[in-house]
């Protein structure tokens, strides 16, 4: 019984702190799921209590049909405070895990890696010790030491335990941080980074200028992502990275920087303990960098005028300079990718892909208030309750052509590395994998008109989409907020390196009732008060008749998918394009 497995497997993470899902057997092996499920279902129990642990129940009226009552009961456990946030490698963030791989069971997946439903991922969790840390900035001949959380974020990608010190590091005002040939622009050019702190924009050049010739214009590339920032400047050999934040060019407030940076930060395993990168990694408020920028006899907007334009030039921001240290924590943790398989019965070895991330920050107690439990309801317990839903629905239904895959990735919120490692290390060929599916913070605001697809204009996936959408009276909308670079920030992108096409898209905000004025107060709500915050949590006024509606059109996609011989492509030009041809050739 999956209870009983359940019981062992929660038992371990308490002496051990990991685990490793179990399957419905220990000869399990993926099955025929033609019909009504062949995985035998436990009966569920009412809410047990498990070594100090309380296991919420599977749910037990779920039907095989899409409804909202099903997708709001699975949300609703999903982000219940008995996770606490969904922490990977913590106690209560891998049974989430459990729970989600107990429920493909229940719902009649079979287990997808190897007779398991698990793939166990290898972490880092690091926690920089705030008593023993510190970075300041020399100013001319002021000292101005930054405050943690109000000032800036700071943190190391080595994995030791320090402490990591940087001393009398000279400023560099590098712009947006690129070395990008393709573009022919490169805001390293001629400089020697070594013993020099980069001080860096966010988003890139072309945001500002709104010039479609000058990368992609609004529209976000790679370039802008924080994390390709902090990458570029430990390949030029700088001693630290600063990123100067700015809400627009972020798409987030300084509150979501200082509170996602914050706490216990996780990672996957480096080669070299991750010696390659830079000895501090850094956010700094708008306050602080507009100080900076006062003592060079300048301001913000005309440094950051200068850096979106072609032909800038790095400038030494003379007599500033950065000195800090970090001591840190440094743990082994294991964390969990669950997958469960509906076998196809002619194509078995090929697959049609969903896939939604199931962790969040979990308890953030540096910075936040009262309740310091991030539970994440929006993102992502919306995309796994979305995602089970469609499982159930074909696991219960007709078997497919092809397999239908489901997978549930962790450490989405540390950098997309769950996604990433399993693009890395995939247990079924990813050239096998035809299509998928990524969900990911949808919105349970009501019936909408419209579905959006965000990074608009990048696969066939869409002309198969909007054909299922014209069956239900809507209509598709390009991304709303290219600038904000969401196409690269979600786990598709881990895949869509590796070629495979994999479409990202949301309910719309035209809704039925209210139009697009209601539908944008609701997301502009949820931004400013709840991402990333305690207040993402499950609220039952929500309306799920849309996210029904969505998961329906997703389960058509994917169904006439899996009962095809098409094989989806990125559109002609498209930057994965071929990167996908060399795959399915070989």
């Amino acid at each position: 019984m999956i209870r009983n497995a359940l019981t062992t497997v929660i038992s371990s993470i308490l002496l051990a702190s990991t685990f490793a899902c179990s399957p419905a057997s220990d000869d399990a092996a993926p099955q025929d799921t033609s019909t009504t499920a062949s995985t035998p279902s436990p009966t569920p129990v009412a809410d047990t209590e498990v070594s100090g642990f309380q296991m919420p129940a599977l749910p037990v009226d779920t039907s095989p049909e899409i409804t909202p009552e099903d997708l709001a009961e699975r949300l609703e456990i999903i982000a219940s405070d008995t996770f606490k946030g969904r922490a990977p490698g913590t106690v209560e963030g891998e049974a989430s895990a459990q729970w989600i791989a107990d429920e493909m069971a229940r719902i009649g997946l079979a287990p997808a890696v190897n007779g398991s439903y698990s793939q166990t991922v290898k972490m880092n969790a690091q926690t920089v010790d705030l008593e023993k840390s510190g970075l300041s900035l020399k100013i001319g001949d002021e000292d101005l030491e930054l405050q943690a959380g109000k000032d800036a974020v700071f943190w190391t990608k080595r994995q030791i335990e320090g402490p990591i010190d940087i001393a009398d590091s000279e400023l560099v005002f590098v712009g947006y941080g690129i070395n990008a040939p393709e573009h022919k622009w490169n805001d390293y050019e001629g400089l020697d980074m070594k013993g020099k702190t980069a001080v860096i924009l966010i988003n890139d050049p072309g945001f500002e200028t709104l010039d479609p010739e000058l990368f992609n214009g609004k529209s976000m590339t790679y370039y802008g992502r924080w994390t390709y920032k902090f990458e570029e400047a430990a390949r030029q050999g700088a001693d630290a990275a600063i990123i100067i934040h700015e809400t627009a060019p972020a798409a987030y407030g300084w509150n979501v920087v200082s509170g996602s940076w914050s706490g216990e930060q996780a990672d996957l395993v480096r080669a070299g303990n991750g010696m390659d990168r830079v000895p501090m990694e850094a956010w700094i408020s708008n306050d602080i960098a507009q100080k900076l920028f006062a003592h060079m006899n300048t301001t913000y907007a005309d440094m950051k005028k200068a850096a979106y334009t072609r032909g800038f030039k790095a400038v030494p921001m003379e007599g500033i300079a950065a000195s800090g240290s970090i001591t840190q924590t440094v743990s082994r943790k294991e964390s969990q990718n669950i997958a469960g398989v509906v076998t196809g019965k002619t194509h078995p070895d090929e697959y049609m892909l969903y896939m939604a991330h199931w962790d969040h920050l979990g308890e953030k107690k540096n910075f936040a208030t009262d309740d310091a439990i991030h539970n994440g309801a929006i993102d992502n317990a919306s995309g796994v309750s979305l995602m089970l839903e469609m499982a159930e629905a074909f696991a219960n239904g007709e078997q497919p052509d092809r397999s239908v895959i489901f997978l549930a990735v962790t450490l989405e919120e540390s950098g997309l590395l769950g996604s990433a490692y399993f693009a890395e290390n995939p247990f079924i060929p990813l050239n096998k994998i035809v299509a998928g599916i990524n969900t990911d913070a949808t919105f349970p605001r009501g019936l909408s008109k419209n579905m959006e697809i965000i990074g608009s204009g990048s696969s066939q996936l869409e002309d198969r989409l909007e054909a299922i959408l014209k069956t239900q009276n809507r209509y598709v909308s390009p991304d709303s907020t290219p600038q904000n670079g969401y196409f690269y920030r979600s786990d598709h992108i881990s895949l869509a390196k590796k070629g495979v096409p994999v479409i990202y898209a949301d309910g719309g905000a035209d809704l039925v009732n209210g139009g697009v004025e209601a539908g944008q107060k609701f997301a502009a709500e949820y931004t400013a008060k709840a991402y990333h915050k305690p207040a993402d949590e499950f609220n039952p006024d929500w309306n799920f008749e849309g996210v029904a509606q969505d998961a329906q059109a997703f389960h058509a996609l994917g169904l006439g998918i899996a009962n095809s011989q098409d094989w989806p492509n990125w559109y002609e030009g498209n930057e994965f394009r071929a990167i996908r041809d060399k795959s399915l050739a070989e």
